[in-house]
């Protein structure tokens, strides 16, 4: 392992901390991720949080592994496979460099003492205040792009748009209440179709696509969680391949490390 020294920790196990993990861990680094014990992930068939209900996770060919204990990490992060661990603070540790993943859209408990190197994604950070980088994750000719100053893009609140789909690409609870799902990750749906339920209530497709992505069966949720994903490109896209987003965000966390290694010799 070319980087073995320096352990990376990724706060947030969805599909752009997956991202990430797979371009440092095809890099050489070794990685752990730190996880919630109730992941409201969409993507679940390419999120690395999903081993923390199924104890272990392959994601085009990275293997993520749920743990109890964090002495456990080291050990494991440098066979290759990434350690998940639920716990919501940081672990004790001799990190290298933090990443937050969590996508909260405000930096909540991240500061500049975490790690050597502290990088964080997306909305909500600022560079020199909540972290030493901050990489944006809004799509357009920025994405991926490291800020070493300055703030991520605002989140506009809406998803960006994929054939002329946006807001209703994006299944939300109507109600709090447990999810039960009638459709699968990779089913084909038809407008109006029935894909499950919130709290008794029916969750259907706005329009004919793939499933791209469904939290856990079974989880109970709050009224408007976003609870998955309906791509309007069909069999065009695979539910089971990591995203070019969450690939140019995991490049521009890469790079960010690489920048700091190379700066501090």
């Amino acid at each position: 392992m070319l980087f073995a020294e320096h352990l990376c920790l990724i706060r947030g196990g969805g599909d752009l901390g997956t991202g990430v993990a797979l371009r440092l861990s095809n890099a050489g680094f070794p990685v752990a991720v730190c996880e919630l014990p109730n992941p409201l992930t969409v993507r679940r068939t390419v999120a690395l949080s999903t081993a923390v209900a199924d104890g272990k996770t392959i994601v085009e060919g990275l293997t993520a592994q749920r743990i109890e204990r964090p002495a456990e990490i080291e050990s494991l992060a440098a066979t290759g496979v990434v350690p998940v661990l639920v716990a919501s603070g940081l672990p004790k540790l001799q990190w290298s460099v933090v990443v937050d993943a969590r996508m909260a859209k405000q930096p909540l408990d991240t500061n500049l003492n975490d790690a050597p190197l502290v990088v964080a994604l997306g909305p909500g950070f600022s560079a020199g205040e909540h972290s030493h980088a901050v990489v944006e994750t809004m799509r357009g000719p920025d994405l991926g792009r490291v800020l070493w100053e300055g703030s991520a893009k605002p989140d506009t609140g809406q998803p960006s748009k994929v054939e002329d789909r946006t807001v209703d690409r994006v299944l939300r609870a109507p109600v709090g209440g447990t999810v039960v799902w009638n459709r699968r990750i990779g089913d084909s749906v038809i407008t109006g179709e029935v894909v499950g339920t919130v709290g008794g209530q029916h969750v259907t497709a706005k329009f004919d696509g793939l499933v791209r992505g469904l939290i856990l069966d079974g989880i109970d949720v709050a009224v408007g969680t976003k609870i998955g994903d309906v791509d309007p490109r069909g069999d065009k896209v695979s539910a089971h391949a990591v995203s070019d987003k969450a690939l140019a965000v995991g490049a521009g966390a890469l790079e960010a490390i690489l920048t700091w290694l190379n700066r501090s010799g």
